[in-house]
């Protein structure tokens, strides 16, 4: 049996373990939240160095993109870095490639997304594959970076301002504590209500909400008006929360096991542990192969209000 492990800084009431079977092979399949302590994730990190098939990095990002650059956070970095035997990732690879045919899928097979519908990215340079799938489907979308990770009402508009604004910012906001960025710990457990209260609009006014579901979580208002969530990492209880909000429909962009749909990072060191390949040598086309052979798709949940 192959074990892969996701370490999170988030909370440990999200934790969860399966059993399942991918072409074959048997798989343990574990998330283990730190509660945002840092130290904490470190040591656990190198314990399960060189005893589990595949490490998954979760409540953090080592890498973000925006075109053709990628940015490295220091405290992802420092986590990653203290792996040195067993496969470590934290789920940029599927973000690059099963989330962006996540939004193919809908465009192909249903009739969800078109030109025109509007669209709030909470983050998009931690998913910037679905952000690039949105902007090719000529969506009308609003990337909320700077909004909900730094607080600032401007509301992004178009990649190539994405892009111009990541390499003036990024440089020294990878430098950051990540706690300071993106919700870790109890924060996840948490909403920010000043935010919420401040930003609620962009919620308000989308047709479909995309990315983390953290940062969807942590500034979600109470009323939606029947918006599709484009996410994952989801619960039961996040399912009852978001129909309690009313949301209109739930899209997961990662397989649902004995009803989790766990974070791109976890699934992704299952793939690893697959291909049997050294991370550093999978590409692209090796995910998107596996990810076929898989038959992985969206799983659509139409909310009960």
């Amino acid at each position: 049996m192959k074990r892969v492990v996701s370490v999170s800084l988030g909370s440990s009431r999200r934790d969860h373990q399966v059993l399942v079977e991918l072409l074959g092979e048997q798989f343990e399949i574990s998330r283990l939240g730190m509660d945002g302590d840092f130290d904490r994730a470190l040591a656990k990190l190198q314990q399960l160095d060189g005893q589990v098939d595949a490490i998954g990095l979760g409540g953090i990002d080592v890498y973000v993109y925006a075109g053709n650059k990628r940015y490295a956070f220091k405290d992802g970095l420092r986590l990653m870095e203290a792996v040195k035997t067993t496969p470590v990732v934290d789920g940029s690879g599927l973000k690059n490639t099963l989330e962006r045919e996540t939004v193919t899928y809908l465009l192909q097979n249903t009739d969800y997304i078109k030109k025109g519908t509007r669209v709030l990215m909470v983050s998009a340079v931690d998913r910037f594959g679905m952000a690039e799938a949105f902007a090719t489907a000529q969506c009308d979308i609003t990337y909320g970076d700077l909004i909900f990770a730094a607080g600032i009402p401007y509301p992004i508009k178009t990649l190539q301002e994405l892009e111009e604004i990541a390499a003036r910012l990024l440089p020294e906001m990878t430098k950051l504590p990540f706690h300071m960025l993106y919700p870790t710990g109890k924060q996840q457990e948490t909403r920010d209500e000043e935010k919420t209260q401040k930003f609620a609009q962009y919620y308000q006014d989308a047709e479909v909400i995309a990315g983390d579901f953290h940062f969807i979580k942590r500034y979600l208002p109470d009323k939606l008006n029947g918006q599709m969530i484009i996410t994952n990492t989801t619960t039961a209880a996040d399912l009852e929360l978001l129909s309690q909000c009313g949301a209109g429909r739930l899209v997961t962009t990662t397989p649902v096991f004995e009803g989790r749909s766990f974070g791109t990072n976890v699934i992704e060191g299952a793939l690893v542990a697959l291909l049997g390949k050294p991370w550093e040598n999978i590409n692209p086309v090796d995910y998107l192969g596996i990810i076929k052979q898989l038959d992985f798709k969206p799983r659509i949940i139409e909310m009960v209000n």
